[in-house]
């Protein structure tokens, strides 16, 4: 398998960059070519000025407006780089490679779908909702978080036309008490559905699968995994595979069907 990507180097100008939860920030930034050129699922690789850190950082998307020229990310604050991002005011400026990886897929005729997002995999989900609803395609959705000043993304899945949108904490301060499996497991016994998406914890995504295997469901998973170079050249996020082989995160994923994947 020969694969090629149309991966380049954009200059950004930060719009916005806000906190929307307790260590949760929501940046937009504009490029307009790359805005154009995004598919949900995909991810790109940030030069974070003031950053210790040598590599550049792969974040995820929520939403990507091609007419405004705009790119959303909500991101979370884990160490020195993202901590960079989030002193990053309006009207600065730097650079992202992208776009890099495959993205989700909706095949023709597509049945109700879910999309199931845990923490920092929200967005990858959110932006999947919006697949879901540029393509017609019925769809619920499940998001998960520590604690409700975690939670990002309820609100956006209603916007997006989500039949239901179900949100879960782990402490039961919004929504209901438990895992984005629990409500999983309801919304199957409930109606029929075609496909599931999702992104977060890897724990979280070995469960999603192993439930959708048992209810005979089709699942996409986003992949979570330090996506240093963003082509395939530095093999630091590998993803071992059910036949025994490894794929790079970066060229062939972030985005694998869950029945590929070794959990």
């Amino acid at each position: 398998m020969i694969l090629k990507s149309n991966v380049r180097e954009h200059a950004f100008t930060v719009v916005e960059n806000d906190a929307v939860g307790d260590g949760i920030w929501r940046m937009v930034f504009s490029a307009p070519e790359l805005a154009a050129s995004l598919a949900p699922g995909q991810f790109m690789n940030f030069l974070v000025p003031g950053a210790k850190q040598i590599l550049r950082v792969p974040l995820s998307f929520a939403s990507a407006d091609a007419a405004a020229g705009t790119v959303e990310i909500v991101y979370a604050v884990v160490g020195d780089a993202t901590r960079a991002l989030t002193r990053m005011a309006a009207g600065e400026k730097s650079s992202v490679l992208g776009p890099s990886g495959n993205g989700w897929t909706v095949r023709e005729g597509q049945g109700r779908s879910i999309v199931v997002g845990g923490g920092v995999g929200a967005p990858p989900a959110v932006a999947a909702a919006g697949l879901l609803a540029k393509k017609g395609v019925a769809f619920d959705g499940v998001l998960g978080a520590q604690t409700a000043s975690r939670l990002w993304g309820v609100e956006r899945l209603r916007e997006l036309g989500a039949g239901q949108a179900v949100y879960m904490t782990d402490d039961g301060s919004a929504g209901g008490q438990g895992f984005t499996t629990d409500a999983l497991r309801v919304l199957l016994s409930e109606r029929a559905y075609d496909t599931v998406y999702t992104c977060g914890p890897q724990v979280m995504m070995r469960g999603v699968a192993a439930i959708c295997r048992e209810a005979g469901v089709s699942c996409q998973v986003s992949m979570e995994r330090m996506m240093s170079c963003a082509f395939g050249a530095c093999n630091t996020c590998n993803v071992s595979m059910a036949d025994g082989t490894y794929k790079s995160c970066c060229m062939y994923g972030p985005v694998f069907d869950a029945e590929e994947v070794a959990w």
